[in-house]
């Protein structure tokens, strides 16, 4: 028997370890049968899917979800004319589709279970490193169901975190258009460093998303260097229908260090929930023979045993959990994590917070607080005072100025594209170590909420 492969899903055997896994790209990723036609909606690019139903049940379900019928196709009338676009900056959508949190916030989540990465730290099983730090990458998707968009940050916002694991974390929006963000986070076991762009694709009733970014993760005790791919993301029933998340296809983690490497197979869901949410995959070493086989699902539970090289489980071996959710409140609003509430808590912001922090953005507040109408009118505001930023930078020839990252000549490669690579300056180290030096301890008692959000004016270096 044959190694399994490293570039695509392990061999399906009907009695084996792993149930079957589909392609990603292969035209039977989806059955047309459990789609509704245009002819049965009578719209035209409307593809619905049910999924927990099968072949039949499209129909009933495209008259379900968040929308009244009215708001409904009179949405899908403005969107219409941006089938096949990628509509990440060209459209302003309403907040009652919002959740109160940025994209920079949003970024600060994959934290939650940064203690995986600690362990990976601190083991000295090359493979086992693996397990952990690819959990850590997998451990964020549970948050990543939620179907609330979040705000799109102005450019120049910021976000911080710190209480967490002795983190510190820092995001910042780098680029308007296209919209960027870079984010920055260590404690005494790692680094992470991430220039994140997405690349959408519209597609009538749904939407699929490319992570156009790089990942870095540096363990500190041995220097090892980690590189995260992670699948696309494609938001179904985006008007019609209830709406739901998956991310069909191949999750790649790779030690740049020694050449080991993780690869993990999202399953694309099927008729009635088959293989919805599950994960399945293997540690290689660097000639690419197996050494750990990993499964699970990314909304409960990852588990990994010791393989043969042929991925098989080795006898005497048992199945050990490696990671799970966390509790979680019940029926909470916006389907939030117990660590999502904290992001937007002051309790996790440090000393002098930045004005240009998410956590102050008033339509983002106000959406929080439940008052849409509020939020809404922020949101025009700060939208149009970003168009009018622009130009008065444009009059003056000037051009927006990152404050915490720096743009380098490096170009990094991606599956759908290439990126240009944002670098964490060092900056905000030298910023916060001089406010923690202080002996003014008014900033203690400064009422965060009572700072006046503004991306467009930094305290001095």
């Amino acid at each position: 028997m044959s190694n399994p492969p490293v570039t695509g899903p392990p061999e399906t055997k009907s009695t084996g370890f792993f149930a079957s896994m589909s392609s990603m790209f292969g035209s039977g990723r989806r059955e047309s049968s459990r789609s509704t036609s245009p002819e049965r909606l009578n719209l035209e690019g409307v593809e619905v899917i049910n999924p927990d139903g099968g072949k039949d049940d499209a129909a009933e379900e495209a008259t379900k979800g968040r929308f009244k019928p009215e708001e409904r196709d009179s949405f899908f009338k403005m969107m219409k004319s941006y089938i096949g676009a990628d509509v990440t900056s060209l459209v302003t959508l309403p907040v009652t589709i919002f959740e109160p949190m940025t994209m920079l916030q949003k970024m600060a989540e994959l934290m939650e279970y940064s203690h995986l990465l600690d362990k990976a730290d601190e083991c000295e099983d090359p493979y086992m490193r693996l397990v952990y730090a690819s959990s850590w990458a997998v451990s964020v998707y549970y948050a990543y169901q939620r179907t609330w968009k979040p705000f799109n940050p102005i450019l120049g916002e910021t976000y911080e975190m710190v209480n967490h694991g002795g983190i510190t974390f820092l995001s910042e929006q780098v680029s308007h258009h296209p919209p960027m963000s870079a984010g920055h986070a260590e404690n005494e076991h790692f680094t992470y460093d991430i220039t994140s762009k997405l690349k959408t694709k519209f597609l009538g009733n749904s939407i699929d998303v490319y992570p156009l970014g790089r990942t870095r993760v540096t363990l500190k005790r041995d220097g090892v260097v980690l590189d995260l791919v992670p699948p696309p993301t494609k938001v179904n029933n985006l008007i019609f229908g209830r709406t739901w998340i998956e991310s069909p296809g191949e999750m790649i983690m790779t030690n740049l260090t020694t050449g080991d490497k993780v690869v993990l197979y999202f399953q694309p869901c099927g008729w009635f929930g088959a293989g919805r949410y599950e994960v399945d995959g293997y540690v290689y070493n660097a000639k690419e023979e197996p050494e750990i086989l990993m499964t699970g699902k990314w909304v409960e539970s990852l588990q990994y045993q010791p393989c043969d090289l042929e991925g098989e489980p080795r006898p005497g071996s048992e199945m050990k959990e490696v990671w799970h959710v966390a509790d979680v409140p019940e029926d909470d609003k916006f389907d939030y994590t117990y660590f999502a509430h904290k992001l937007n808590s002051f309790d996790t912001a440090p000393r002098k917070l930045l004005p240009s922090d998410s956590r102050l953005r008033p339509d983002r507040y106000a959406l929080e607080m439940g008052d849409i109408t509020k939020s809404g009118a922020d949101k025009s505001r700060l939208e149009e005072r970003q168009r009018a930023e622009k130009k008065t930078r444009e009059a003056k020839g000037e051009s927006f100025k990152t404050k915490w990252f720096d743009i380098t000549e490096e170009v990094a490669t991606t599956p759908w594209g290439d990126l240009e690579i944002y670098k964490y300056n060092g900056k905000y180290n030298q910023h916060r170590a001089a406010i923690d030096n202080s002996h003014n301890t008014d900033a203690d008692e400064v009422d965060h909420k009572s700072i006046e959000f503004n991306p467009w004016q930094y305290p001095s270096s």
